[in-house]
């Protein structure tokens, strides 16, 4: 096979990885609405459907990672190939842990079965479950669309999700106060707000992906950060010390 073949293959493997993940994720995008339907509905059948499909899209999240490995072994990719893939395995694990988020709300939507939720916070629900349909959306898209612009904007776009993330405890604890929400029912919502608000980190990260697909640009960990600069002070007081104990040592050989 010649070069040309070859590298006409490899580009073929990384369109195929790139339709299974966007594939994936529409899967993803999809299940989050339905999951909160069934949530609002106290929908068991549907709660079941949904936790029982979460095999099939873990068997397809697995396969596609497989694939990336493969493509990985026998084509060694560089440079932006090479990124292409190592962030497609990434973000596989990303769209699979939102689609186990999505099976969550469903869990959680029959351990409350029978109890009525009230109107302010179904609404609220029905509020973080758009944003973070559309914040999924637009993570996938950046990505198939290689949009740095879209990909950066969507850490910007979750400080919605997270005020209402807050504003929604805020409304479980008013409600149980005035006795229309029972304490363990009021345990599962703020649960399942923390499913939404986790399920727009993951497209956060997914955002992260993508400006490193095209830029090269790493995502900042602010907790390596934060050690980074308790370490650093320290680094500096040793070396103070170095210095001063050799200055003494010389001054004492003296």
């Amino acid at each position: 096979m010649s070069d040309i073949d070859l590298r006409r293959s490899f580009h073929h493997e990384l369109d195929s990885v790139r339709d299974g993940l966007t594939g994936l994720a529409a899967s993803v995008t999809e299940a989050i609405p339905r999951a909160t339907q069934v949530l609002l509905d106290g929908d068991l059948e549907g709660a079941d459907y949904m936790i029982r499909a979460d095999a099939e899209l873990d068997g397809r999240a697995l396969a596609l990672e497989e694939r990336c490995y493969q493509v990985l072994a026998l084509q060694a990719p560089v440079a932006s190939d090479l990124r292409q893939v190592i962030a497609a395995v990434k973000m596989i694990g990303e769209i699979e842990r939102s689609g186990d988020l999505a099976v969550n709300i469903c869990k959680a939507a029959r351990r409350i079965y029978g109890y009525e939720i009230d109107p302010r916070l179904r609404g609220t629900i029905s509020r973080m479950s758009d944003q973070a349909q559309q914040l999924f959306r637009f993570a996938i898209d950046a990505y198939a669309e290689s949009d740095v612009p879209l990909a950066s904007a969507i850490g910007d776009m979750d400080d919605l999700l997270d005020r209402l993330h807050a504003e929604f405890i805020q409304q479980i604890f008013e409600s149980h106060v005035a006795g229309r929400l029972d304490l363990q029912v009021g345990i599962q919502l703020a649960l399942v707000a923390r499913f939404y608000e986790r399920i727009g980190d993951h497209a956060v990260n997914i955002g992260g992906r993508v400006r490193y697909i095209v830029t090269g640009w790493l995502p900042t960990h602010e907790g390596v950060a934060r050690l980074r600069s308790t370490l650093e002070p320290a680094s500096a007081e040793d070396d103070t010390s170095e210095a001063a104990d050799t200055g003494s040592e010389a001054s004492d050989g003296g």
